[in-house]
């Protein structure tokens, strides 16, 4: 396996499907969720563990799909609504790589290694190095920076 870790964002990273109206705010064009999600877990705890990670060889990186609903510019609007998300929550950790692409895209076909942090089952039954869900985040980074 590849010493890459990689991390959808909606539902994964943050709590997206939290945010009130998310559904109606998309098919409106509206970025607003993206920008509003609040964090999933303690981002200070998991930035440190990326940071620790990525000293020791690990490349970190994001997978994470734009809306279904789309146009160019409302794709535009959203990739700048989750670079800021991540630049406000974890403004610490540089990522190696971040692929924000096209609803449904197979992220293992844009990204092909290491493991994946994901929500959604199908991109984690379709992912061929191992893929949890984001539950097991904080246990597996423990684990990987152990060495087991």
């Amino acid at each position: 396996m590849k010493r890459e870790i990689w991390f959808d964002m909606d539902g994964t990273l943050n709590r997206f499907y939290e945010v009130e109206n998310w559904l109606d705010k998309l098919r409106a064009a509206d970025p607003s969720p993206y920008e509003l999600a609040k964090p999933l877990v303690n981002m200070n705890q998991l930035a440190r563990k990326l940071n620790k990670l990525q000293r020791e060889g690990y490349k970190l990186g994001i997978i994470s799909w734009l809306s279904k609903t789309s146009t160019p510019s409302y794709d535009e609007a959203v990739t700048t609504a989750k670079l800021k998300w991540l630049h406000k929550h974890l403004a610490s950790v540089h990522f190696d790589e971040i692929n924000i692409v096209s609803y449904g895209v197979n992220k293992w076909e844009v990204c092909g290694a290491g493991i994946l942090f994901d929500d959604e089952e199908r991109n984690r039954e379709s992912w061929q190095d191992k893929a949890y869900h984001p539950d097991m985040m904080m246990e597996v980074l423990n684990m990987l920076m152990k060495g087991e």
